[in-house]
């Protein structure tokens, strides 16, 4: 392949990483933000995490593959966007470190506080990630102001435009309604119902909200070509509507994910062939052309991808289908952690502690 197909593909492929990263780490934020509405007991809160369990980490991989294929394969635009960027990509890291440790240290210790401490890191962990990747994206679709050496020149406040802020409502509604519909795939008994409950609300919700900022993007910056995507995303929020109000949370989550894919088309699509557009002066923006690698580079890359991708994608299916089953409240045990750190009150005259009873042993399923 010569250097001009080349520099396509790898826009594409990247487009597909991101892809991946938004419909799986989607359902994992949109679980997170849920926590507080739909944990009301500490076993529905251990169930939703429990759905998760098995996954939440290897959706994240996407998220670094698609780094480092930017990285690779198109270095200017890496260098541009994670300088311009740095303060909305920072607290993303931020939140992504702090709600990992969540997920691992809540169930370390059996105290009411520390759960609550944890459960605090994953909700925020969850929330502000989910609005600032719809913020940056959409900043990415209208423009940044950069010079001629493809520096952004406007400061963290300059990417909080009304199309921006917009941006990060609708990930973040996106993100609630893939949540709720995979806590209503993956779960039985009365969450269940109560995640569907909230699935539909949320997808009402996205209907508005993403079909605003759709026609938006695609009057003010999208080409001929990308009505389609407009129209495929519509459809399928509408018919993410449909099936949970039938209770088909298979369709429903399948819906959502399509509606989620049609967005990254719809912006990836309006930006091309840049990747990085200038708000100021279209002279200074980045572009498939001017900000990628050796034709060697990506001639070696393609040839990795070709490989690992399939395996990567195998594995990634066989967990899935290893956790597929539903999970209750019957199924999680009485907390395994440590005895709390803060001292046991008094209960007699003289000061003996009150005696604590064995936990019991896990399920395989439940680590958390």
């Amino acid at each position: 392949m010569d250097l001009e197909t080349l520099q396509v593909l790898w826009f594409v492929l990247i487009a597909v990483l991101w892809t991946g990263y938004l419909v799986l780490e989607g359902f994992d934020f949109g679980v997170g933000m849920l926590m507080p509405i739909l944990g009301r007991k500490e076993k529905d809160r251990r169930v939703m995490i429990n759905t998760i369990g098995p996954v939440w980490d290897g959706n994240e991989v996407w998220l670094l593959t698609a780094g480092g294929a930017t990285f690779a394969a198109f270095p200017e635009w890496y260098a541009s966007l994670f300088s311009g960027f740095y303060i909305p990509l920072f607290i993303i890291l931020i939140c992504l470190i702090v709600r990992g440790m969540g997920f691992e240290y809540r169930s370390k210790i059996n105290d009411a506080t520390w759960r609550r401490r944890w459960d605090a890191s994953v909700i925020i962990g969850s929330w502000l990630p989910s609005i600032l990747w719809g913020v940056a994206f959409a900043n990415l679709v209208r423009g940044v102001e950069m010079d001629a050496n493809h520096t952004m020149t406007g400061g963290f406040f300059s990417l909080l435009s009304p199309f921006a802020l917009l941006g990060g409502v609708v990930t973040m509604l996106l993100f609630l309604t893939h949540g709720a519909v995979f806590v209503a795939l993956k779960t039985e008994g009365d969450i269940r119902v109560r995640a569907r409950r909230l699935a539909g609300m949320f997808s009402v919700a996205s209907v508005v909200a993403a079909g605003g900022w759709a026609l938006w993007a695609q009057l003010a910056y999208g080409t001929t070509w990308t009505w389609g995507a407009v129209a495929v995303a519509a459809a399928a929020l509408v018919a993410v509507v449909v099936s949970n109000a039938r209770a088909r949370e298979g369709w429903a989550f399948f819906w959502s994910a399509l509606a989620i894919l049609a967005a990254v088309v719809l912006i990836f699509g309006s930006m091309y062939p840049d990747v990085m557009p200038a708000s100021n002066d279209p002279a200074n923006s980045l572009n498939i052309r001017n900000a990628s690698s050796t034709e060697y580079t990506l001639t070696v890359m393609t040839w990795v991808a070709l490989f690992l991708t399939p395996l990567v994608l195998l594995y990634q299916s066989w967990t899935y289908w290893v956790f597929r089953k539903r999970i209750g409240t019957h199924h999680i045990p009485e907390p395994i952690g440590l005895p709390s750190l803060t001292p046991p009150r008094r209960t007699d005259g003289r000061g003996t502690p009150p005696s604590s009873g064995t936990p019991e042993t896990p399920t395989p399923q439940d680590t958390h």
